[in-house]
């Protein structure tokens, strides 16, 4: 494995891609360390931390882990990639039922191009709204978190309210534009998925903190409740199963035998082998739990501001409900896992198409008629192992507060064991080797497994829409970039270590 990431620089389209997708995450990560103008992060973190050790702060801590740390530092990011991502929710929900944009779907690259310009209005107007939500509510915090109370934590917002609400609304909509288009162009000339790349970034982002936990439980001072070795084994062998068990069904398919009848093409005779037809047990991936994550984060929001605008108890009562740790909570989240599950596969997997294709090139699945009865069979496996991958996807979710509710282990450190964090990040891992492993073989080299390979057999990886840049143009963002990390880390060990 580490002799297939030193070939990885071996090669120099390769070797710019990783650069370039370094660069642009460390631009992402910067701009969620920038503070809004006119505010005061410091009450900010104390309620954050206060509510964390509650256990009470789902949606909060939900909506931070998102956007990488940026909303607990105020930051010009953070808003993060959602309000993206939630535009695109809609818009592929909309694809389903609506005849004119579905059409436009299928018109090729124009139409998805027009799809894409429609995604980034829709992106602006939820960055407006949600923007306006979040500034009202750290004006008057006491009003959107109950139990915030400013002669306790102090205020937030350190300006006049008009003139803050304006700008800071416009920063918050930009930085979320901005990780739009670093997602866009890490897609195109970077390596893996952008969008999820930056959402990945922004949860390992919280590793440091979740060792410094770590370490703080099994090394405790005298006189503090302190956990011992046999609880560090089961942990780390509960870390180990629930990692193997995400990749096993990420990685997992159902290998359906098909059977080539032969054909004689002028004077060469075609077909007569065998293959498969891999269906996968996750064929949706993350995108269940993160379609799920986004769509409850509103509701709580929302019914919580007008329950203490208009003074309604049920709502605020109702609001209450849709955080973690309420079964209210896990059942919506069940039922939206399950429903985005079987969406998903609707969506993007088409028996019908499969089976005319199998009956135009004389394959057959043995025991299956061709044609309908072939779409049949495969809507009736790929039905079960939908219900499969969700049921798993849904037991992995709710990990993480099972942890947190009942074992008491504290909320950073449950994140790792399950949950959205966990799925997102092995996947995005699993989707990057597969690309970086398909140009290791390309040329030649080695990938990171010697069995059990996760290539693709396409000529190119999945997801590179466009071509990488020049090694020079790649220099230019990559250097500056490094001399900024260098500075930032050399103030750091100066604050830390030199006073």
């Amino acid at each position: 494995m580490l002799s297939a990431f030193t070939n990885s620089l071996k090669i120099p389209e390769l070797r710019s891609r990783i650069f370039y997708t370094l660069s642009l995450l460390f631009v992402a990560r910067v701009a969620a360390h920038i503070p809004l103008p006119g505010i005061d992060t410091q009450p900010l973190q104390a309620f954050f931390a206060a509510q964390t050790a509650d256990g009470v702060g789902g949606a909060i801590s939900m909506a931070n882990m998102f956007t990488g740390g940026a909303l607990l530092k105020g930051a010009i990011a953070a808003l993060g990639i959602m309000p993206y991502i939630s535009a695109s929710i809609i818009f592929q929900l909309m694809t389903a039922v609506v005849p004119a944009l579905s059409r436009l779907q299928q018109e090729g690259d124009t139409g998805r191009q027009k799809l894409t310009q429609y995604t980034r209005y829709a992106t602006v107007i939820i960055c407006l709204v949600q923007g306006t939500m979040l500034i009202l509510a750290l004006e008057n915090p006491g009003r959107l978190f109950p139990g915030y109370d400013i002669n306790t934590y102090g205020s937030i917002v350190m300006v006049g309210k008009l003139g803050f609400l304006f700008t800071s609304v416009i920063i918050m909509t930009a930085g979320t534009m901005l990780l739009m288009w670093l997602g866009e162009q890490i897609t195109q000339r970077g390596i893996g998925n952008g969008v999820s790349l930056l959402i990945t970034v922004g949860i390992l982002a919280d590793v440091p903190g979740a060792v410094t936990t770590t370490y703080e439980l099994f090394f405790a001072p005298v006189g503090v409740a302190r956990l011992g070795l046999p609880e560090g084994i089961v942990m780390g062998l509960l870390f180990l199963l629930v990692t193997m068990g995400i990749i096993m069904v990420v990685q997992g398919q159902r290998k359906i035998p098909v059977q080539y009848a032969k054909r004689v093409v002028g004077n060469k005779v075609m077909g007569g082998q065998s293959s498969f037809l891999p269906l996968k047990v996750n064929y949706s991936g993350v995108m269940p739990v993160i379609f799920a994550s986004a769509i409850l984060l509103f509701p709580q929001q929302i019914f919580s501001q007008l329950g203490a605008w208009l003074n309604i108890k049920f709502l605020i009562d109702f609001s209450e409900n849709l955080l973690r740790g309420h079964w209210t909570y896990y059942a919506i989240y069940t039922t939206l896992i399950l429903f985005f599950s079987y969406f998903w596969v609707s969506v993007m997997f088409k028996p019908i198409q499969i089976a005319d294709d199998l009956k135009k090139y004389g394959g057959y699945i043995p025991g299956v008629r061709p044609g309908q009865p072939t779409a049949q069979f495969l809507d009736f496996i790929m039905t079960r192992l939908t219900l499969a991958g969700a049921v798993f996807l849904t037991i992995i979710a709710v990990m993480p507060d099972f942890l947190l509710f009942e074992l008491n282990v504290p909320q950073r450190i449950a994140i790792f064991f399950g949950g959205t964090g966990m799925l997102i990040t092995v996947g995005v891992v699993l989707d990057t080797m597969r690309q970086v492993e398909t140009f290791l073989l390309q040329r030649h080299y080695d990938g990171f497994l010697k069995k059990g390979r996760v290539r693709a057999r396409s000529a190119k990886p999945q997801g590179m829409s466009g071509d990488a840049l020049s090694s020079e143009a790649v220099m230019k963002i990559a250097l500056p970039m490094l001399i900024i990390f260098l500075i930032g880390l050399a103030a750091w060990g100066i604050r830390n270590f030199a006073l």
